[in-house]
């Protein structure tokens, strides 16, 4: 396993920890659809989907985690997302968000989680 491998596991535990931890149900993980991975798929109490995309860093050099998830980007997880509501037959309220987590040499990390980070429009 590589170091991106391995930074982007230790990212997706620690959201989907923060998920649990603000009363989200996480649904699924890893869903794939063609070439294209849906990080974690939660569900609120309130029946909305919400797909959230993890964004993990071990520094700011290429920029913020978030500043990863391009126009393009939010267009096939949107396409994802399309494929996993059609197979779960999921009708009701969609959001999309982003977990950028940055991880620090002293074995801290700072999470921000973006509620509805993009809005794909229809797809």
């Amino acid at each position: 396993m590589t170091d991106k491998q391995k930074t982007g596991q230790i990212g997706e535990a620690l959201a989907k920890a923060h998920l649990e931890a603000i009363g989200m149900a996480v649904v699924a993980s890893g869903y794939r659809y063609k070439r294209v991975e849906l990080d974690l798929i939660a569900r609120q109490e309130d029946d909305c989907l919400v797909f959230v995309e993890v964004k993990t860093r071990r520094g700011l050099k290429w920029g913020h985690p978030s500043g990863a998830v391009t126009p393009a980007k939010e267009r096939n997880i949107a396409r994802a997302a399309s494929a996993y509501m059609r197979e779960v037959d999921h009708q009701w309220e969609v959001r999309f968000d982003i977990i950028a987590i940055l991880l620090h040499k002293d074995g801290s990390h700072t999470l921000e989680h973006i509620e509805d980070a993009f809005f794909p429009g229809l797809f």
